[in-house]
């Protein structure tokens, strides 16, 4: 198994390598509030899987007042995810993002609130775009390599490879 610090240096070199703004891995690792969330809600899972609920949501919430990202800790999440500029990112309890997913600002990966069933929001695949403002909603399946653009809603399944713009978010590729 690979030390938490390799995994840390392994996640600030992904971060550089992607984002033509960053000057660093030192940067990536200590500047970039995805960097700080997705730590404590690495944390903040372990707990919530331990059935230690109370202090996971306690985790989770004082990561959301640092960084502007809300990840429930029930949330499971891939290896690197990368949130662009980061505030206003909000991805619910039953919510399954894949690998090395990309979300920029102001995204939410949310319910419907008329859900019945235990998966209330979406699974998102690998390698997916999803754009500055879009919202998610509900028991969805985003496709691997799929782009979402900015402010879509998406309220169905989007398949692998294509991109869904809109509201509601239609596919266009």
């Amino acid at each position: 198994m690979t030390s938490p610090f390799k995994r840390l240096r392994d996640y600030g070199r992904y971060i550089y390598a992607m984002d033509p703004a960053c000057k660093s891995t030192f940067e990536a690792i200590f500047l970039y509030p995805v960097v700080r969330a997705m730590v404590s809600h690495r944390l903040a899972h372990y707990f919530y899987k331990k059935g230690h609920t109370t202090l996971a949501r306690f985790i989770s919430q004082r990561s959301r007042k640092k960084t502007g990202i809300e990840i429930h800790p029930g949330a499971e999440i891939g290896h690197f995810l990368f949130i662009d500029h980061g505030m206003g990112v909000v991805i619910g309890e039953t919510a399954q993002v894949g690998d090395r997913v990309h979300i920029y600002h102001n995204v939410t990966l949310g319910g419907t609130g008329n859900e019945k069933n235990k998966k209330r929001h979406p699974s998102v695949g690998n390698d997916v775009i999803i754009g500055t403002g879009a919202t998610v909603l509900g028991p969805v399946h985003i496709g691997d390599g799929a782009k979402i653009g900015a402010n879509a809603v998406v309220l169905q399944d989007i398949g692998p490879g294509h991109t869904a713009v809109g509201i509601p978010a239609k596919i266009v590729h």
